[in-house]
């Protein structure tokens, strides 16, 4: 956990009761923290993941009714797992793996073509799966990210997800409607994923951001779900990005 868990206001307990609430990339970070909250708020959990023994170990500690392997780059999979769904379900939250970083003159392009598919056409190929099955007022959240809203060395994939998830969310937002769909814009988050992109830099970072971040802390996963959980909860909310970065848009660099 993060210096963060003191600090986030989180959802009230039974906000969320009886509902079922799908966490694709439910096995750690984000995901794992939101079905940690939603479970709290007394939602009825089912997760998927990529790696089987960290899945078990986390449909365990949420109570989840069932946790299923998932790479979202298998469509075939990825219909599979929905079929094992309930016949209906309230919410869905997609969160998974970090976009791939390279400067245009090493880029592997099959290995882009193969995130865009995962990150973009995922996205899409999970909204028209909630067609018919989410009832009026529940919602679809996808995770995206701001970090390559400026410019920069290597930011060129990134920034087409950051780009176009938003996209995704409001024109989804129309199409599915009454389903509310939205998407969460993350700054830099404590997580594993953090860590494993940063190895040895991590605690610089950090310490970095704690001193320049107008909120004098780092973001963890805790801050995302909260947000994640509320938009849930709260149907006058669609087609909408929310950011949470701790204010780090504000800053220059």
């Amino acid at each position: 956990m993060t210096e963060a868990t003191t600090l986030t206001t989180r959802t009230p307990d039974g906000a969320l009761a009886g509902q079922a609430v799908v966490v694709i990339g439910g096995s750690s970070g984000i995901g794992l923290e939101t079905a940690r909250q939603a479970h709290e708020a007394g939602a009825r959990l089912f997760i998927t993941g990529r790696n089987r023994e960290r899945l078990g170990k986390a449909a365990d500690e949420v109570g989840a009714e069932s946790a299923a392997t998932l790479d979202l780059g298998d469509p075939v999979r990825l219909e599979r797992v929905f079929a094992g769904l309930p016949q209906q379900f309230d919410h869905v939250l997609v969160s998974g793996g970090g976009p791939a970083y390279a400067p245009i003159a090493e880029m592997d392009f099959d290995e882009a073509l193969r995130g865009f598919d995962e990150h973009l056409i995922g996205a899409l190929r999970i909204a028209r799966l909630c067609i018919g099955r989410i009832p009026a007022g529940g919602s679809l959240t996808l995770i995206s990210g701001t970090g390559a809203r400026r410019p920069g060395l290597g930011l060129s994939l990134a920034a087409i997800g950051t780009a176009a998830l938003p996209a995704i969310a409001a024109n989804a937002a129309v199409e599915l409607a009454p389903i509310r769909v939205n998407a969460i814009a993350a700054g830099f988050v404590d997580t594993p994923l953090s860590a494993r992109l940063l190895g040895g830099h991590l605690e610089e970072r950090r310490a970095e951001l704690r001193d320049t971040l107008p909120i004098r802390r780092v973001v963890g996963p805790e801050d995302v779900a909260a947000l994640a959980v509320h938009l849930m909860t709260n149907t006058a909310l669609t087609g909408a990005t929310y950011d949470v970065d701790g204010g780090q848009q504000l800053l220059s660099r």
